[in-house]
């Protein structure tokens, strides 16, 4: 019964379309509108990957309606995206690019795998400047991805973007690179401009089809998108032999992580600037693995859920998932009715939407906001950047948490103290034998050497009582610490009174030797009072033996 609940929250259901009836006018039209803006982003992700415009506009239409109806958020528009490109690229590069429909099969089945193991969560562990460090160097790699055609070449040989970029333009001449140029400064123009002349105006569409008439009524020798299918493909298995196969699980894994990534962040800032209600990030997962499978079926590529065109959804007023789906049918019919047309787009024309793209997914503000906040998250939004750029994105991220862990963990120990203070008054004779320590925050492996020892170099005492009411947070390597700075001390002849055990610190500490290490059971105290009066009264024992001697 419990399995049959749990496979019916990862499946579509009547509550994802409970609104439709009072919202699907503005559905419609955000569709349509969205719609627009994919076309030429999934054409030009579809050429930037390698896997050419048919896949890209291929993915934006049978993975964004597959998402939209399994998925786990009532907005958002998934397709072919940047991020996705920097990874296909290089898959492409040493694979071919038949092998991209297969990636996105495998892909998908591991991304289907971790939703329904539900590890949808898990993204809420990737800290903000790895997510800000991550998604600029994305944005760095695409702008670089597209100087080649920008400037009428071919790509370098390197499968890194900012050596690729570097190469092309070793085989360029004034007379190949000047119309490619100016075909992308007028893009660019044109899509800066759209805005401010409407909010509304999609400057993309329009940049594309300026540029586009340009050319075909003045005849100039731009390289085409070229011949796009007029009818989507049947679905079919990829064919690749189990050799080939096993040779991309590492690439897939890659793959289905970004996705992942990818999707989850997307849904949940979605999730953020709307009023749609909260996003299952399990069911999130099942549905972009499914997308992704599906593609992959039709002569796809990979899919995740796209930011920007999502955020282009909620402002069109979109409220359901019928606005996505929509947008895929907009897509749809350009594949039946306009493919002729859209195969005249100069590349160039799509080099220049994806710069701009580029350019507004680095947020000058947000920048400032994460290294002006404090130098460890500027060190990890940079270091994030670098290893993006320079190495890949997956490493990327690793390294930026682990970057992030450690300086989380030297300010955790850094919390951390040994403080020693004053007896209670009044004084009695021989309190200077007895000697009292408060640890507080936190005593873990980056701090428990440190802490402990201050303790273990007190000397001319009798006595000493270590107060644990303060310490916060304990793990087995300060346990451990702990048991042995007693047993030194007991060494030496000094007694180690312990006052303040938490309770779920008493269960810890019993099994690594702290109690046991104590020089009798009854040296554990709840009240601090009762701590010192029992060591004043076994200074006052030894001071009365040493008398009598």
């Amino acid at each position: 019964m419990k399995a049959a609940g749990y496979l019916r929250s990862l499946l579509p259901g009547p509550a994802d379309y409970r609104s439709v009836g009072r919202t699907w006018r503005g559905d419609v039209i955000a569709g349509i509108t969205v719609g627009i803006v994919a076309l030429p982003l999934a054409l030009a992700f579809g050429v930037s990957s390698g896997a050419g415009a048919a896949s890209g506009l291929i993915t934006a239409i049978v993975a964004g309606i597959v998402a939209a109806v399994f998925g786990g958020s009532n907005i958002q528009v998934s397709g072919p995206t940047g991020a996705m490109v920097v990874v296909l690229g290089p898959i492409v590069a040493t694979h071919g690019a038949g092998t991209v429909a297969v990636v996105s099969v495998m892909a998908g089945v591991f991304v289907l795998v971790a939703g329904a193991l539900k590890l949808g969560r898990t993204v809420s562990y990737i800290p903000w400047p790895v997510i800000e460090g991550f998604t600029f160097g994305i944005a760095v790699i695409i702008f670089l991805q597209q100087v080649p055609a920008a400037v009428g070449a071919k790509p370098g040989a390197s499968s890194n973007a900012l050596i690729s970029a570097v190469q092309s333009f070793g085989g360029i001449s004034v007379a190949t690179v000047v119309f490619p140029l100016a075909v992308v400064a007028v893009v660019a123009t044109i899509m800066v401009l759209a805005p401010r002349i409407h909010p509304k105006l999609p400057g993309s569409i329009i940049a594309i089809v300026v540029v586009t008439v340009i050319a075909v009524v003045a005849k100039v020798p731009l390289t085409r998108i070229g011949v796009l299918p007029d009818t989507l493909p049947a679905p079919s298995f990829p064919s690749v032999s189990l050799g080939t196969m096993g040779s991309l699980v590492g690439a897939a894994l890659t793959v289905a992580a970004l996705a992942a990534i990818e999707s989850l962040l997307s849904a949940r800032v979605a999730a953020t600037i709307s009023d749609t209600g909260a996003f299952d990030a399990d069911r999130e997962l099942v549905g972009q693995g499914l997308a992704s499978i599906a593609s992959g079926f039709f002569g796809g590529m990979p899919a995740t859920g796209a930011i920007a065109r999502t955020a282009v959804n909620i402002r069109s007023g979109g409220k359901s998932r019928v606005s996505a789906i929509v947008h895929s049918l907009v897509l749809l019919a350009v594949v039946y009715l306009a493919t002729t047309v859209v195969s005249q787009i100069p590349l160039a024309a799509l080099s220049g939407v994806l710069m701009v793209t580029a350019t507004r997914m680095i947020s000058v503000r947000t920048v400032r906001s994460v290294v002006g906040s404090t130098r460890s998250d500027a060190a990890v939004f940079v270091v994030t950047a670098i290893v993006t750029v320079s190495v890949d994105l997956i490493v990327a991220v690793g390294i930026g948490i682990a970057v992030a862990a450690f300086f989380a963990l030297r300010a955790l120990a850094r919390s951390g103290g040994v403080h020693r203070e004053e007896l209670p008054i009044p004084a009695r004779p021989g309190d200077e034998r007895i000697a009292l320590f408060r640890l507080d925050g936190a005593l873990f492996f980056g701090a428990a050497d440190r802490m402990m020892e201050r303790v273990t170099q007190i000397s001319t005492v009798s006595v000493v009582i270590i107060r644990m009411s303060q310490l916060q947070v304990l793990d087995a390597t300060g346990a451990r610490g702990i048991a042995e700075m007693i047993h030194g001390l007991e060494l030496r002849g000094i007694t180690v009174l312990v006052k303040g055990i938490q309770s779920q610190h008493v269960r810890l500490l019993t099994r690594v030797g702290v109690l046991s290490s104590l020089r009798h059971p009854n040296h554990v105290f709840d009240d601090l009072d009762e701590a010192v009066e029992h060591a004043r009264s076994h200074v006052a024992r030894e001071i009365a033996t040493l008398s009598g001697a």
